[in-house]
């Protein structure tokens, strides 16, 4: 293995390495002034249990600007009847929040995917900015769980859906 790469090839393979490596999905929200924002994350991971709190990811995309600057969010753990919600979001221009992806809004004026395997309401603790990413820390304020129905994973730079297969021995 060489471990003196150039830094632009260290990216590259990171990149790749990443590329390799499978990830849940989830469609983080908020509630902007101009109406509701949001976008596709593979970087959501659970933090702590006491308090509970997740991690996230976002990179500078104009939706990622405005969840920044938002007093609480929704991240949706997405399983495989969101694989169009998860595309849809994951590119500028996709469809967000409409009647047909099952979209509505929580009595604090969050959107919520009712759908979606868990949402969790979140409020940011800390942001960290790190190269071209903003690392965010978030305490879980509530939790709605839906249907366990399935797997929605990125790996490859695609969506994969499966069953829930039986746990391993």
């Amino acid at each position: 293995m060489d471990h003196t790469a150039a830094p632009h090839q260290v990216g590259i393979r990171f990149r790749e390495a990443f590329g390799r490596y499978p990830t849940g999905v989830a469609v983080i929200c908020a509630a902007g002034p101009q109406g509701p924002v949001g976008l596709t994350a593979s970087s959501v991971a659970s933090v702590s249990l006491t308090p509970p709190a997740l991690s996230f990811s976002v990179m500078g995309t104009r939706s990622a600007r405005h969840l920044l600057r938002a007093e609480s969010l929704v991240v949706h753990l997405l399983g495989p009847a969101h694989v169009a919600v998860a595309r849809d979001f994951s590119r500028a221009g996709g469809p967000r929040f409409t009647a047909e992806q099952g979209w509505s809004t929580l009595p604090t004026g969050e959107p919520f995917l009712p759908g979606a395997l868990a949402a969790l309401r979140v409020r940011p603790l800390r942001q960290v900015p790190v190269g071209d990413a903003t690392v965010v820390v978030a305490g879980v304020l509530d939790v709605f769980h839906g249907p366990d129905d399935g797997q929605l994973i990125y790996h490859a730079r695609k969506f994969h859906t499966s069953p829930l297969s039986p746990e391993a021995t």
